[in-house]
């Protein structure tokens, strides 16, 4: 799966379809093979979520416009709905931006946000798979960005090769990997058992392992972002974390945001929890309960991502 998660809610989990994420694709219950997902549907859910997370990857590229000088050529890979490749041309008014994803109903939603913005004069799209689609750039890229789409990718080492391979020389990878899990709220919500969301972040860890053990010529590496980069042939840069703190009370699109976000981990960790735990989920889902999520006035979302760069210096 190449697509980009903004969205994610917490680790790389099925409780996080296309953040996306973050963002967007980027973020995110990610079923991570997507045979099974009529994106065209889960389109609008995903840029809204994206747009919510949208000052975290504001933050981050005022952060690598510092990094990168003047970008010619941005490439944004798994990009979604567009939210965060639309944001790169607002940053970078210089630069073109190619927006890559395997899905064109997602892409044809970035194509429109562009027009939105009045960009697209400098903004284009490229269907295809990751990393394979990469060779049907024009240019190499002077900014490749990568959020929460490596871990998708069977062979993660292969994958940073062949984004090495396509940035400029002088070029940066921006790699979005790890961070830490979404905070919803408190750790005891006046019913069942105290620290739900953690017990959720241990079956979504363990999720986790099986998605990447049962991908396409999967192999195991040790997540250290900055020595794989290294050893793609890349010079490690810098590594940075950016926070997503929405305190209480939320708006309605992060209410709206931690719902459906509850609602598919509901879905997809069934047979990791145990009884109380999903009765305490289905409760928390219940719009006609005042203590659910869709009336709780302690609801928060507070997330972090991290960002790791890295430079072609030849």
């Amino acid at each position: 799966m190449a697509h980009q998660h903004e969205e994610h809610p917490g680790h790389q989990g099925p409780g996080n379809q296309h953040g996306h994420e973050d963002h967007g694709h980027q973020d995110h219950g990610h079923h991570h093979g997507h045979t099974d997902i009529d994106w065209a549907v889960m389109a609008p859910l995903l840029e809204s979520q994206a747009e919510l997370f949208a000052p975290l990857y504001e933050r981050a590229m005022a952060w690598l416009a510092k990094e990168v000088t003047e970008p010619g050529l941005i490439v944004d890979t798994g990009s979604g709905p567009g939210v965060v490749a639309c944001l790169f041309a607002e940053t970078f008014p210089g630069a073109r931006v190619v927006a890559v994803d395997g899905s064109e109903p997602l892409l044809e939603r970035a194509r429109a946000r562009a027009a939105r913005l009045g960009i697209t004069d400098r903004f284009t799209t490229v269907t295809g798979e990751l990393p394979g689609v990469l060779v049907e750039l024009d240019y190499p890229a002077d900014l490749l960005w990568a959020s929460n789409a490596l871990h998708h990718l069977g062979d993660q080492r292969a994958a940073l090769a062949a984004f090495a391979e396509r940035l400029a020389p002088g070029g940066t990878l921006a790699l979005l990997e790890g961070g830490l899990p979404a905070r919803f709220l408190p750790r005891d919500i006046g019913f069942g058992r105290p620290g739900l969301q953690a017990r959720i972040d241990a079956v979504e860890a363990d999720w986790f392992t099986r998605m990447r053990e049962d991908l396409p010529g999967s192999v195991a590496v040790t997540e250290d972002w900055p020595a794989l980069m290294a050893a793609a042939g890349l010079k490690p840069a810098r590594t940075r974390s950016f926070l997503l703190d929405l305190p209480a009370p939320v708006s309605d699109r992060a209410r709206a945001y931690v719902v459906a976000s509850l609602t598919r981990t509901r879905e997809s960790l069934e047979s990791g929890l145990d009884a109380d735990d999903l009765a305490a989920l289905d409760r928390l889902l219940d719009p006609d309960d005042e203590a659910s999520v869709h009336h709780r006035a302690d609801l928060f979302v507070l997330k972090a991502h991290t960002v790791h760069t890295a430079v072609r210096t030849g």
